[in-house]
């Protein structure tokens, strides 16, 4: 037998994938890798059988033999167990998988856990990240910081980012196999569809909070230098690499400015992952964010269509044609009167009123389920059984005028539109002015006040020192910057005092003008 292990032919570890039984092959080998873990190298055929719950026949000693053949096994004899010469010449081998077997094993392992993937929407993971940026944002104000720390930190964030990032590009990709379900269980489906829109949801809001916490612990270790840490970090990093010799200074020059530049690139790529470079470069958080919620908007869309499907389509024309039908297929002309009755129900229903007494006999005397026959009857009034009609005879009520009311209608609608054009025309400014100059705003004035800084600040990006925005009936538009140092500035209103920072604001009515 020849062993590929010991300079035989060239190893073929991947063969038994297409070969006839690859699927006991692929039980064996997992068998020895699963031993591997145990710490056990050599395992007899008895052994794999018992591993794999199965006899150890013919066919189990033939897949030992063609994966020693193809260069996933080593087989070396079993010397341990010879007792006799009849022991000695008759044929047993110990098992072990070869670095190439073992090689192969690890790559089919990853390719299936890559593959079946789902990924998940990692909520801890922002958390941690927002942990590990304050550490090294404390560690950046130190005049001298500890590289063995700011190097953990910066493996540890580095390491818990490529998490988030693979394991939410996964989940995506899976969502939208789930996204484009057709056939199955319908049921399961649509139960699991309600629990996925919520964990969606939470990821969506944990995501919004922390996204910007990060962004701004970002801006805060920038702000102190973390070139200085990610320099720490590539020379602690190149360390390692310094050869014996007489280059090892440019040796060791050339693997810290390596090591350098990749933790640059890993710090953009964070930071372009949680902060948007402006209106035409979103950062991949707001992007996955955006994913998110058009998922949960398709699988809604999916949900209707499988309860459409399920369900079929109706609409009155169909249902005219059925009926039309029915009418077709009557037996005789009575069926047909009583179907024209069934259907149009243009028989008068006074006997269906049922007055208090009736309900409390009902809730009394018939349970639900007794047949209609053996209900209490209802007793309905003697003038309604005579007359049709419980209205008192007697004159009509006079038809009441309107028009006071609807000149009080009139006016409050004129004092409105008056107070509101003042409340503009009170706002609009003729160029930047700071929020501190606004003066004493009344009641209608702030609250137009605080809509125009409602949809300014929801318009500003993390990072935006500046702003622009217009109203929902796109009558006025706002610019708002913040003011650096500019310290609190608090608004007097009729209402109360509203505190926040200083910023500069121009309002402009989009009609009229500046002022």
């Amino acid at each position: 037998m020849t062993d590929p292990g010991s300079g035989g032919a060239e190893p073929q570890p991947f063969a038994y994938l297409s070969a006839p039984n690859a699927a006991l092959y692929r039980d064996v080998l997992c068998s020895f890798a699963r031993a591997k873990e145990r710490f056990i190298v050599h395992l007899r055929p008895e052994d794999v059988a018992a591993e794999l719950g199965r006899d150890s026949d013919e066919q189990l000693a033939q897949a030992l033999d063609r994966l020693v053949e193809w260069g996933n096994l080593r087989a070396d004899a079993d010397t341990g167990r010879v007792t006799s010469v009849e022991d000695f010449h008759r044929r047993r081998f110990l098992f072990q998988l070869t670095a190439a077997g073992h090689a192969a094993e690890q790559a089919i392992a990853f390719y299936e856990e890559a593959i079946g993937q789902r990924g998940v929407l990692q909520s801890v993971a922002l958390a941690d990240i927002a942990d590990q940026l304050a550490a090294l944002a404390a560690l950046a104000a130190e005049d001298a910081p500890d590289p063995a720390k700011v190097h953990l930190l910066l493996l540890t964030l580095a390491d818990r980012f490529g998490s988030l990032a693979d394991n939410a590009q996964a989940f995506m990709s899976s969502l939208r196999r789930a996204i484009d379900f057709s056939d199955g269980d319908v049921e399961g489906f649509i139960a699991y569809k309600e629990r996925l829109i919520e964990y969606i949801n939470r990821f969506i809001a944990d995501l919004a909070n922390s996204g910007a916490h990060i962004a701004r612990l970002l801006d805060e270790v920038e702000e102190r230098g973390h070139e200085r840490l990610l320099g720490l970090a590539a020379r602690r990093e190149a360390s390692d690499a310094v050869p014996d010799g007489a280059d090892a200074a440019e040796a060791f020059g050339r693997a810290e400015a390596e090591a350098l530049e990749s933790w640059r690139n890993r710090w953009r790529g964070l930071r372009d992952w949680f902060v948007s470079g402006g209106t035409d470069r979103p950062s991949q958080a707001r992007l996955l964010r955006q994913s998110a919620v058009t998922a949960i908007k398709q699988l809604l869309d999916t949900v209707g269509l499988l309860n459409e499907r399920r369900s079929g389509r109706s609409d009155r024309s169909a249902d005219f044609r059925t009926l039309a039908r029915w009418f077709a297929e009557a037996p005789d002309e009575a069926a047909a009167h009583r179907l024209w009755r069934a259907a149009f129900g243009l028989t008068p229903a006074r006997h269906l009123t049922v007055t208090a007494a009736t309900v409390a006999a009902w809730e009394e005397e018939a349970p639900q389920g007794r047949p209609w026959a053996d209900a209490p009857p209802v007793r309905i009034s003697p003038q309604l059984r005579r007359t049709g009609s419980y209205e008192r005879r007697g004159k009509p009520n006079r038809v009441q005028d309107r028009s006071a009311m609807r000149r009080l209608l009139r006016e409050r609608a004129d004092r409105e539109a008056a107070e509101t054009a003042a409340a503009r025309t009170r706002l609009r400014t003729s160029g930047p002015v700071l929020l501190s100059d606004l003066g004493v705003l009344d009641t209608r004035a702030f609250r137009l006040f605080l809509s125009l800084l409602g949809d300014a600040l929801a318009a500003r990006l993390p990072g935006d020192g500046e702003v622009k925005a217009v109203i929902a009936d796109g009558s006025m538009e706002v610019r708002l910057s913040l003011v650096p140092d500019g310290g609190e500035v608090r608004i007097v209103t009729e209402d109360g005092v509203l505190s926040g920072p200083e910023h500069l604001i121009e309002i402009t009515d989009l009609y009229e003008g500046p002022a």
